[in-house]
């Protein structure tokens, strides 16, 4: 009986998490380099009914559900011209690398929106963060009258399911993801940056099914708190 409780709460807080995904994505809506994400659910623990121990049946019953992690699409998006004079947008796949000044961490970016940052006589090419720009051999790149030092490197992996994301449109790549590798061909269009991968339609879409499925969970509640409140009445 209470199993229908723990099954219902945890459908409710699976769709909360789903919708507050859905949210952080119509956040970004606007925001140059951002890719969407996806909530993605798993099955709690399940149990055989009508059966002896160690047996398998057809008949089961779970537990409810958990979001287990959310996948990032990195899908390339269309790029839009700007004014910016260290502005650039990856025609195709691949990724900007970034080097932290700080503490040598390197991530990966989509976002080109990039700027000028002076450490003593020199000026490096940044990001938002304030992270150095790399080039094709992974060398921060200077700036020196307008001009690069090297040309901006692209590089990508062979499997970015489950890159990480550490905020600012930045990721760092897991085990499963492999070594990165520089794509040789790759198009780096300048004055311009890629727009956001979020698909208003479609995020709108979610916060209805989500919101829907919410208020079924809810209901569930409600009627087996109502069941149990017949059943302890009976008792009495």
């Amino acid at each position: 009986m209470y199993a229908s409780f723990y099954t219902a709460a945890s459908g409710m807080i699976a769709q909360q998490r789903k919708l507050d995904v859905t949210a952080n994505n119509l956040a970004n809506i606007n925001n140059y380099g951002y890719k969407s994400k996806n909530a993605c659910f798993a099955d709690l623990i399940q149990f055989n009914l009508n059966n002896k121990y160690g047996q398998d049946t057809d008949m089961k019953a779970g537990v409810g559900v958990k979001v287990e992690h959310t996948n990032t699409d990195f899908t390339p998006n269309a790029y839009v011209e700007t004014d910016g004079a260290y502005d650039y947008a990856i025609a195709g796949k691949g990724f900007f690398r970034l080097v932290n000044p700080t503490n040598g961490e390197v991530t990966y970016t989509r976002n080109g929106r990039f700027s000028m940052s002076q450490k003593g006589t020199q000026f490096y090419l940044i990001n938002d963060a304030g992270n150095r720009v790399t080039d094709r051999n992974g060398n921060p790149i200077t700036v020196v009258n307008g001009e690069l030092s090297g040309e901006i490197g692209v590089y990508n992996f062979n499997i970015t399911d489950g890159m990480v994301s550490v905020g600012d449109n930045e990721f760092t790549p897991i085990e499963k993801n492999g070594n990165p590798f520089l794509v040789a061909d790759a198009k780096v269009v300048s004055h311009a940056l890629e727009m956001s991968g979020t698909n208003m339609a479609e995020e709108i879409t979610k916060v209805i099914e989500s919101q829907r499925a919410y208020s079924y969970a809810m209901r569930m509640v409600q009627t087996s708190d109502e069941i149990v409140n017949t059943v302890n009445s009976l008792r009495q």
